[in-house]
Parts: C-alpha cells; structure tokens; sequence
C-alpha cells in the first residue's frame, strides 16, 4: 500500500480543475476573535500556493472549535481566512456556507488560481455523524463543488484521526491526494517510531495525565527516558506517595500511574521527574510563590493550598541535560503555565534545550498545540527546530499505534 501525492497530482495536470483541499485551520482566537497564533495558517499555505500557481481553482474545508452542529458566529472561520488572506500571494475568499446554495455558487464562479474556504464544516451535523449515509451525502455535496474532473487533497494532518465527511468519506468518492504537510508528519512520526536514532528522550507536559497515558504505554521500551513536567507531574508524586497540595491531580488514574512506574525499568525506560517546583498561593499571573522540592510541597508557606505552577530551576537545567545528550527528541505539552511569565521558565529551558540539541545534530520535534503556541510566544522561530507538529491529537493516537481513518482512506494499492 502508498499514497498518491500533490506532486502526482500536479503532473497529471489541475489547470482549469476545481481541487477540493482538507487543510487544517483550526487556530486559536482571543476574546475580540484575532488569531493568536497562526502557525497552522502558514503550514497550510505550501500546498494552496502549488496548486494555485498550478491553475488549479482550490476549494477548501476546515473546521475550527466545536460547533454543535450548527452556525456559530464564534466558531466562524473568518477570521482564519482574513488572517489566511494577509499571509497568501494569491486570492483567498471565504464562502456563506458550508455546502449550502451560496458554496455552490461561489465554487461555480471561482478562477483558476483562486482559493475559496469553506465555512467551518462542523456547522453541517453530517460532518461528524456517526451515520455513514449521513457523512456520505455531505462527502457527495463536497465533491459536487468539483465536478466531474475534480480531486481530493487531504493536507489537514491534525484531522486524520477523525472519521468525518471531509477528511475519510471524500476520499472513496474522488481521486485522493497525501498534502504535503500530511506527508511530512507521517515521515516524521515514523521516525520516532521507527528505529529511532538514541538516545530518544521524549518530554511530556500539559495539565492532564489522562490525555497522555495510551502515548505513554506505547512508549515504554521505545523511549531512553520520559521526562515529566506540566500539571500531569502531580499524579506521578502523588503515585509515588508524595502530597502535592492543590495541585492538579487525577486521583482515579494513581493506580495505571504506579503501573507505569512499576513497568518502566524492565521496559528500559527510565522516568525522571522534576525535583523542584514552582509552588504559587493561587492560580494567578501575579500570584506570590516560591520553589519547593517536589516531595515538599505542602511544607512552604502555603501549606495544602499551594499549586504547583512550573518546574523549579534545578529541574530545568536536569531536563536540559538529559535533552543534551539526546539524538532524538519529542516534546509534547509545556513545563507550566507558560502564558503567565513568572511561570514560563521551565518551558522557556525545555524549548532552549530543543533548539540547541537540534543544533548539535539530534532530531527534534514539537509535537501538540500548546507545545507550538508556547514556543512561538516565548520568541522562537519555527526553523530552530526541526519539526513543529501541526497534529495534536493525530500525533498522540499515531504514537498510541492507533489506525487513523483520514490516512487509511488515503492509501492506494
């Protein structure tokens, strides 16, 4: 089995072809609906570029938020695609409605060259269905919008585990194309699980354990050692019989935790744990805190209300270390609450870390979107390192082992 690319795609020919894209806009808003970070945006544009330049009349689908179903004006991907319009050299226009009679109209009237988004395809209930009939009719009105010499690109990676409308059933209607962005994420992915050149130190942070216990059962026995940060730290104390005051903690998964770590030294994985922390009285920029050691955290000044914001100093530099001396690096979920600065620190080390192991010749790679987010509002640019995952939660089921639909579809034989 392999997979057609664009650039099959583009030898057989898309001048005068209307090219259905499932890219992935899914970008974070503010309060006032301003993107604040656009790093899907510019990884998108690529493909749309080489098929506009082709003089192909692109039609895009994408999603952002979670809409019930239905129209909601802040789940509107307007402003991803007035956003999308500012960073692209070629027209970009954003349709009234999903697949409605106004998409119908402004797919008929599009020029070669020219780009048109969908609205978000989670407004229509049949995108997300569990009814194959339902999600297949939707696929139908879709490949409608191309007609009879139309096909299908799927460069939406951070998608392909879902079992929706644009991104499995379209693919048995139309001739099917691997983007480029799916594609160097499957490259990527492959190589992390793959033989991967050691030391593989992998890094995982964020607020909950529970999001990333099925990556780490798969990764005992690939991975050199798991280094553990974020609010998910908390249930590994606890695990190991530690208070950990008000911090976040996932009382009802201690025991998989203990499992873990009971598993972990025959596996050949080795688990290292901060052994600082940054304890605040309250969950606030401005909080007062001050650094604990990790077995101690309701010994400082807050007693059992403290809440642990961010690895301490000693833990950042550890974490560096051991990335240091890595060949292979996968970071996914920041140290701490890296939006308020006097808990950015440990992230701001980590990331440091990656851009200089990527330096010295280690591959490495952000994976997840808080991961992307922090590391480009702490002021690193993308290109210092050498890969930032646009997948999210595709990236953590592929490291789980698990099938994902939008790739499955896309094989050919």
């Amino acid at each position: 089995m392999g997979y057609a690319s664009i650039d099959d795609l583009l030898a057989e020919g898309v001048r005068g072809r209307r090219i259905l894209v499932r890219s992935d806009l899914n970008v974070p808003l503010d309060d006032s609906q301003r993107v604040t970070d656009d790093g899907r945006l510019r990884a998108s544009l690529p493909v749309l570029r080489k098929l506009s330049e082709a003089g192909a009349a692109v039609i895009v689908m994408a999603h952002l938020g979670r809409p019930k179903g239905a129209p909601e004006a802040k789940y509107s991907l307007r402003p991803a695609v007035d956003r999308l319009a500012e960073l692209a050299d070629f027209s970009v226009t954003l349709a009234g409605d999903t697949a409605g009679e106004q998409a119908r109209a402004a797919a008929q009237a599009l020029s070669d060259g020219e780009v048109l988004v969908l609205e978000n395809v989670r407004f229509d209930p049949r995108e997300t269905s569990k009814d194959e009939s339902e999600r297949a009719a939707l696929a139908h009105e879709f490949a409608g919008l191309a007609g009879s010499s139309g096909a299908y690109v799927n460069d939406a990676f951070g998608a392909v585990h879902r079992k929706h409308a644009s991104v499995y059933d379209l693919a048995a209607i139309l001739p099917s194309y691997q983007g480029d962005l799916v594609k160097a994420e499957v490259e990527v992915l492959q190589r992390l699980t793959t033989d991967p050149e050691r030391p593989f130190v992998v890094v995982l942070g964020g607020s909950k354990v529970s999001d990333k216990l099925a990556v780490i059962e798969n990764l005992l026995g690939k991975a050199d050692r798991l280094l553990i940060g974020g609010g998910m730290v908390f249930t590994f104390l606890a695990a190991q019989g530690h208070k950990v005051g008000a911090c976040l903690l996932e009382a009802d998964q201690l025991d998989t935790v203990r499992g873990y770590l009971d598993r972990a030294a025959e596996a050949g994985t080795e688990f290292v744990f901060p052994t600082d922390i940054v304890v605040a009285e309250k969950f606030a920029p401005d909080a007062g805190h001050g650094v604990l050691a990790a077995d101690a955290i309701e010994s400082g000044p807050y007693g059992a209300g403290g809440i642990g914001l961010d690895i301490g100093p000693v833990s950042g530099s550890d974490f560096a270390a051991h990335i240091a001396q890595a060949k292979t690096v996968f970071w996914n979920g920041p140290m701490g609450v890296f939006e308020f600065e006097a808990f950015a620190e440990g992230t701001r080390v980590v990331a440091q870390a990656l851009v200089e192991a990527q330096r010295n010749g280690a591959l490495t790679v952000v994976g997840g979107g808080d991961s992307a987010a922090a590391v480009r509002g702490l002021g690193f640019e993308d290109t210092q390192f050498g890969h930032i995952s646009t997948g999210g939660g595709a990236s953590l089921e592929y490291l789980e082992g698990k099938e994902l639909p939008g790739l499955t579809a896309l094989e050919r034989a």
